[in-house]
């Protein structure tokens, strides 16, 4: 079966580059968020991906925290929410050629770790979007995660919330990577999982709700993967 999965890992890594490039080119003509939702969509069709959807998206949510396992998580969450999302990506991602357009153009948001300049105008570009009216999304994990235990979560989420108040809503992504791994190359079709957990008000007096949250998100992945 793997060498099925192989040769199904070309056809999607390609259905992705595709979209990608199909999104710098419609972005200047349609309106934001559109682009990125279009092929969004396109990718979860062409990589035969329904997702089924627990519980229910805060419509007052500033914030959408997110574990992550899979380059298709970020196609995933712009499916599942019609908000318009503002990434936080570390820097490196922004100075990719031709990816790096796929971060640019909609304006997510770079931040280089270990610096605090970097942690300034990360505070910032938020504002700029929250004001714009734009749900900050993040991955607090920092980077993936294939093992099915969540790596700590990095102080900036927590930061940022508590900053400005942010009503936040974490999501848990259930074995995303089961199913799309680029440096593994493996691709296999089949239902997805997103849970969204409530929605709460960052309160910045609570020192300890960010480690809180991780150990939540940590035992509803747990839950729903035995599954």
């Amino acid at each position: 079966m793997k060498i099925f999965a192989h040769i199904s890992w070309f056809y999607a890594t390609f259905m992705i580059f595709f979209a990608m490039t199909l999104m710098i080119l419609i972005f200047p003509f349609v309106p934001t968020p559109y682009a990125q939702k279009l092929t969004s969509w396109f990718i979860r069709y062409a990589l035969l991906m329904p997702v089924s959807v627990i519980g229910e998206e805060d419509p007052k949510a500033e914030m959408f925290l997110l574990n992550h396992q899979s380059d298709i998580d970020i196609g995933l969450m712009e499916t599942i929410t019609k908000r318009d999302l503002a990434w936080v990506a570390k820097k490196e991602l922004f100075d990719i050629p031709f990816y790096g357009l796929v971060v640019s153009l909609p304006k997510d948001i770079a931040v280089e770790r270990e610096s605090k300049s970097s942690l300034i105008k990360l505070i910032s570009d938020c504002k700029d979007r929250l004001e714009h009216g734009r749900v900050i999304t993040m991955f607090p994990e920092g980077t993936r995660s294939k093992t099915g235990k969540m790596r700590a979560f990095k102080p900036g989420a927590k930061m940022v919330a508590d900053k400005f108040k942010l009503r936040v809503q974490p999501v848990v992504l259930i074995e995303t990577a089961k199913h799309y791994d680029i440096k593994k190359f493996y691709h296999r079709p089949g239902r997805l999982r997103a849970i969204y957990l409530d929605a709460f008000d960052a309160d910045k007096k609570d020192k300890e709700w960010l480690k809180r949250l991780q150990i939540e998100m940590q035992e509803v992945y747990d839950t729903h993967a035995a599954k």
